[in-house]
């Protein structure tokens, strides 16, 4: 389909970075960005004018929630009681069960993936929620997302998730309910849905291999998913250096860091993803600033995922994401977290940022780089994240129009400060669309948010199911306030 589409701002790349155009225009045909520019086009394509609309690359996220997000349970609670949400040794022992059937994590995934496009994410890399599973995730459960993406015209790296452990609690206590063999399974599961995408070769769903959280592998586990990566060159991306309670667990187990088992088992290298990254040495309650570990981020071409408004809700900022950026790490965002809200995000992250570390901890422009160019750069997709010649026509458009925006300053600090990405109305991957008018062609949102709410009610049943103490639901998530009867 060839088409210019028309905006009161274009977010354009020129020399190596994002400029803006004013009542500009993005001409596509193929699916690739023929021209951007002001003034009349050369193509002769038919003409979607946007109005009064920040056009920008589609943004990229890479820890985009693909189910219904347990942060909005666990994140209100101290810090004792939400630990022990993870489940008791006992029931995770006694190989549990999924507490959803097949067609129930179906509506888990049309509604992540109908979230993600409504708010303007083109291109994703799934996280689910574990806690839910009775260990690792499927093949066929995401052969099922492959072919959900490739029908709603998105862009994501797949894989099923794999670990050799679970972190349960005991006592009180959090411990870890271990299984080698699971992992290992999980892994070569992995592998094999690895090895049918890539014959594949469709350029919109692409593999990736998605181990756990660190403290949940085995060294031997993460020496063979760096092997098996190296070998096919594949993307790993590994949820590491997050909280100083991995760490303790990391040094006390292997008598390292995180860092250093990462490096030992040979995933330190230009094909891994971290996100959070916010408990390395250069933590000021470490080293401080004589910490080496995001130099050594840097040198081994590590990208770092940030996830500012999930890091926020639990508490903690990324200390700095310009330390990082200057560095030379490659900086990509992620949501992690409901809303998939990367606009929000960018919000949060900078005015906490610089209420916590000072005005130069961070800044506006860097963060829709690391939403865009960081996350193509992450990817290694130069073609993404950008609006030139060449480029895949993969765009976002978000409206000015409501009243309640304000009047316009900087198209960016406006929508950041005065939206979210709710202002979305269009997303465009390789010159398809895919959100429309604020919608998604063929999609009945008010029936899938109805069985979503159906789904997530048996969730929150579920961590009943886990509990080794058998309360019920009203006692683990108590309301805001008391609720009385009519």
């Amino acid at each position: 389909m060839d088409q210019v589409i028309r905006a009161r701002y274009v977010l354009a790349h020129s020399e190596g970075s994002h400029v803006w155009l004013e009542d500009g225009y993005v001409a596509h045909s193929d699916g690739v960005v023929t021209e951007v520019g002001t003034g009349t086009p050369n193509s002769t394509a038919t003409v979607l004018d946007l109005g009064n609309t920040v056009l920008t690359p589609g943004l990229i996220d890479l820890d985009a929630l693909v189910d219904i997000d347990h942060l909005i349970l666990d994140a209100h609670h101290e810090p004792a009681h939400a630990r022990e949400l993870v489940g008791s040794v006992d029931y995770w022992s006694d190989r549990p069960r999924d507490i959803l059937t097949p067609e129930q994590r179906d509506v888990l995934r049309r509604f992540g993936l109908a979230q993600l496009a409504l708010h303007g994410v083109t291109t994703y890399m799934p996280i689910a929620s574990e806690i839910h599973l009775g260990w690792n995730e499927s093949a066929d459960e995401l052969r099922h997302l492959a072919d959900l993406t490739r029908e709603w015209g998105l862009r994501g790296y797949l894989g099923p998730s794999y670990r050799s452990a679970v972190g349960a609690v005991a006592d009180g206590e959090r411990t870890f309910v271990e299984n080698a063999e699971l992992g290992e399974a999980g892994l070569d599961e992995a592998l094999r849905f690895a090895d049918e995408l890539a014959e594949q070769d469709d350029d919109l769903v692409r593999p990736v291999l998605l181990p756990c959280r660190i403290e949940t592998l085995t060294p031997r586990l993460m020496e063979r998913t760096a092997e098996e990566a190296g070998r096919r060159d594949l993307l790993v991306r590994l949820h590491s250096l997050q909280q100083p309670w991995e760490r303790e667990v990391i040094i006390r187990r292997h008598g390292m860091t995180p860092l250093d088992l990462i490096e030992r088992t040979g995933l330190l290298n230009d094909r891994l993803l971290v996100p959070h990254a916010l408990w390395t040495d250069r933590n000021s309650k470490l080293t401080g600033p004589e910490g080496v570990d995001i130099t050594r981020l840097s040198v081994a071409g590590v990208s770092v995922i940030h996830c500012p408004l999930t890091t926020f809700r639990y508490g903690d900022m990324l200390e700095t994401f310009n330390e990082f950026r200057d560095a030379g790490v490659t900086m990509a965002l992620g949501t992690d977290s409901f809303p998939p809200d990367l606009v929000r995000g960018m919000d949060v992250g900078l005015h906490a940022s610089r209420l916590l570390y000072g005005p130069g901890a961070v800044d506006l422009g860097g963060y829709m780089e690391a939403a865009t160019l960081g996350g193509a750069a992450a990817l290694k997709r130069p073609d993404l994240g950008r609006l030139e010649a060449g480029a895949s026509a993969d765009m976002t458009a978000f409206s000015l129009d409501d009243f309640r925006d304000g009047v316009v300053e900087d198209p960016l600090r406006t929508l950041v400060l005065n939206g979210t990405a709710r202002n979305v109305t269009h997303t465009f991957v390789a010159g398809r669309p895919v959100v429309r008018d604020g919608g998604i062609p063929g999609v009945d949102l008010s029936e899938l948010r109805e069985q979503a709410q159906k789904v997530f009610d048996l969730l929150r049943h579920g961590y009943s199911e886990r509990d080794g103490r058998g309360r019920p639901v009203e006692d683990l998530f108590p309301p805001s306030f008391p609720v009385r009867g009519a």
